[in-house]
């Protein structure tokens, strides 16, 4: 394993700035912790240029040359596997079998967008035929496809080192519109995010692409990526992270010169709602579901189940006393970064000083690790205090117990934008309360009956995102086929000879597409 610590840039490796950071890895020899460079504003106005030059180059080759660097890039990382699950286990302190997991799902999405790219429907293109006898003006013919923005800048996830990083989604399916890519690692997994960068790279070079097709830049301070979002060749940006972080480069790309579309997925409590005839039929099966939902991963997933809400009834005390009863069994765990858990424990301690909050339970930790929480408040404390609504990433839950039905509704629709909402429900609670699938239909991009929120499939019809502050536009989707309209945009072709027209949008329609042309889904060659 050879780990330089560099930038990658483009085909090359560049030394960074003087001030460093360390990984949590030690080098074989024991002479010390790997050390990362810090990107300066050369080294990304290099990785910018470059990947503007590849895209000239990059958006016009034949679909077939995406495809199969797509397909490279996922062979690599298969071929280093058993590097890359040791190194991110030390790193993020992750389990073997679900970083094993990881990796197939990340090498599912790349042959995902593989597999959109061959079938080749999703550019959109429609022809419009020319009309030369119309009176009193002729219609010129009109044809229009999605295109590629340019240059893409991703910044990756903490608690996902293969599915939300280097080679993840945001990346891949940049990629796959047309779109070279400058990514941001995280800094809390840097040897991993070299090891996988290096894989694209090399698919890169075995697969005919240009050079800065793919760069990943080093950096635990704000300045490298605050660069990289204000750099005028940059088109588009991907990011999962937190509010505060994903709505300072919002910001910042809407300070530009040229604004630029930002794509950030920022988190969300993942409300649960149990409706009463469900509730009523075994309320301890579901706590305990909720429980090992909850805790999964030490509680650190986007779509972690933070907040769940029933109506008081007998019911629901058992269910509170199963939660409870099943919480105290609960492990805990190391997070990702000691950053990262030590806004957990502030966060607690924080919820532990709310008067109208009480504790419900506890799981088991050992020292520095997480500890699984529960806390209840009354539906009516709930709504007079907005920032319990605000997610706290790990393994907590907020149990709320409002007086009746109606209050329930009256909660879900102050709930700000979240990226699911899960709902517990009968046929008979189903028949009696479709306001509330109403309601939550306008407040999330994902609504579930009896399952639990943690999971998301890869999908063509997956919805991962939702109505800010979930995310920044709640028109996109960061997991799924659909994650690549993120990328591009459409381009209109009036009056264009054959030869200039892309191979989508030509008559003898060479790759076998369907297209709408003059309204109707068709396959057929025009004259």
């Amino acid at each position: 394993m050879k780990i330089t610590g560099k930038q990658i840039i483009g085909y090359s490796n560049a030394d960074g700035a003087t001030d460093n950071f360390k990984s949590s890895i030690a080098m074989k020899d024991n002479s010390g912790q790997y050390m990362f460079s810090e990107a300066t504003a050369a080294n990304i106005d290099e990785a910018a240029k470059k990947a503007d030059a590849a895209f000239r180059t990059y958006k016009l080759l034949p679909v077939a040359d995406r495809v199969n660097f797509l397909e490279a890039i996922a062979a690599e990382i298969n071929n280093i596997r058993e590097t890359l699950v040791p190194v991110a286990m030390q790193e993020t302190h992750l389990p073997q079998p679900r970083l094993n997991g990881e990796i197939d799902r990340t090498i599912g999405q790349i042959n995902l967008f593989a597999n959109l790219l061959k079938e080749g429907s999703w550019v959109n293109a429609i022809i419009d035929k020319a009309m030369p006898e119309r009176q009193p003006l002729p219609k010129p013919q009109i044809c229009q496809m999605q295109r590629p923005l340019g240059p893409v800048a991703v910044f990756g996830a903490s608690n996902f080192p293969f599915a939300f990083s280097v080679a993840g989604g945001d990346t891949i399916s940049a990629l796959a519109a047309g779109c070279p890519v400058v990514y941001k690692a995280h800094f809390g997994h840097p040897v991993t995010s070299e090891l996988v960068g290096n894989c694209i790279i090399e698919a890169a070079k075995k697969t005919g692409m240009p050079d800065g097709v793919f760069s990943l830049i080093q950096g635990k301070t704000i300045e490298s990526g605050q660069a990289l979002v204000k750099h005028p060749l940059i088109k588009a940006l991907g990011f999962t992270g937190s509010l505060r972080g994903g709505r300072a480069l919002f910001d910042l790309a809407a300070q530009r010169p040229e604004p630029i579309p930002v794509y950030a997925e920022m988190g969300s409590v993942n409300p649960v709602f149990l409706l009463p005839g469900k509730l009523n039929e075994d309320p301890e099966s579901l706590a305990k579901s909720l429980v090992a939902s909850n805790t999964l991963g030490v509680g650190q997933f986007c779509t972690n189940p933070g907040i769940i809400l029933m109506v008081k009834s007998e019911s629901a005390d058992k269910f509170l006393t199963q939660y409870a009863e099943s919480l105290s069994g609960a492990n805990g765990g190391l997070m990702l970064t000691d950053a990262i858990y030590g806004a957990y424990c502030k966060s607690i301690t924080e919820l532990e000083s709310f008067p109208s909050l009480k504790l419900l339970g506890k799981g088991i930790a050992d020292a520095n690790q997480a500890t699984p929480q529960a806390f209840t408040v009354s539906g009516t404390d709930f709504l007079k205090d907005q920032s319990l609504f605000e997610e706290h990433f790990g393994p907590m839950a907020l149990l709320v117990i409002a007086d009746n039905v109606l209050q329930l509704l009256t909660i879900a629709g102050n709930i700000p934008g979240q990226l699911t909402t899960s709902v517990w429900a009968n046929a008979n609670d189903v028949s009696a309360h479709k306001e509330l699938f109403d309601i939550l239909e306008e407040k999330v991009g994902r609504v579930m009956i009896n399952n639990v929120p943690t999971g998301v499939e890869v999908t063509h019809a997956m919805q991962h995102g939702g109505p800010y502050p979930a995310t920044t536009d709640s028109r996109t989707t960061s997991v799924g086929s659909q994650a690549i309209y993120r990328f591009v945009r459409p381009v209109s072709y009036q009056n264009f000879p054959q030869e200039l027209l892309p191979p989508e949008l030509q008559n003898g329609n060479p790759l076998n597409i369907w297209r709408k042309v003059d309204g109707q889904l068709t396959k057929e060659v025009l004259a």
